[in-house]
């Protein structure tokens, strides 16, 4: 009986899409949109280039209240948006060739979306990092409290990547198995 139930569990397993890499994938490239649309166009607070003139690698500086520097920081924010897009899009290439069957259901899996939260907290990790402090092209917004709002970034990364983390290992991980829409899954 144990050997059967083993087989069943391993069954199922084999049978269910791996979500990490699509999930992660998704969420670096959502995660740099929010960025891109919310602290670069919505509320203006810092583009790609803005905060150059204090860089640690000798970027030219680029101020946005120039037409040149508004100009150079737009094309540099399109080609930040463009990357991010790409990476939507290979994270649905990736998500859409994992998955067989009940594509409904993955939609609401916390599974995957577990997995796109911890991609948005790895994207603002590293963007956070490798641009705000180490690079020092830009900050989430400049001036005297500059220090504060690039490490509140960074601990909005790391509550992402820990809350994916949770959701993603509190969820099913049975999607592919046919179950009615909020009811348990059935025994394989």
């Amino acid at each position: 009986m144990a050997d059967r139930t083993a087989r069943k569990v391993a069954a199922a397993r084999a049978e269910r899409p791996r979500l990490a890499l699509p999930g992660i994938v998704l969420g670096v490239g959502l995660g740099g949109f929010v960025d891109g649309i919310l602290l670069h166009q919505i509320l203006q607070w810092h583009h790609l280039l803005t905060s150059t003139n204090s860089d640690n690698v000798g970027i030219r500086y680029y101020p946005a209240n120039t037409v040149h520097g508004l100009e150079v920081n737009t094309v540099w924010d399109g080609l930040f948006h463009a990357v991010t897009w790409l990476a939507v899009l290979v994270g649905l290439g990736l998500l859409y060739s994992r998955v067989s069957r009940a594509r409904v259901r993955l939609w609401s899996s916390r599974h995957l979306w577990g997995w796109v939260l911890v991609g948005w907290g790895l994207f603002n990790l590293v963007e956070g990092v490798l641009d705000h402090h180490i690079l020092g092209i830009h900050h989430v917004r400049s001036g005297p409290d500059q220090v504060r709002w690039d490490l509140g970034f960074l601990a909005l990364g790391a509550v992402l990547v820990g809350g994916g983390w949770l959701l993603q290992h509190g969820g099913t991980r049975t999607v592919g198995r046919h179950a009615p829409a909020g009811g348990p899954s059935p025994s394989p």
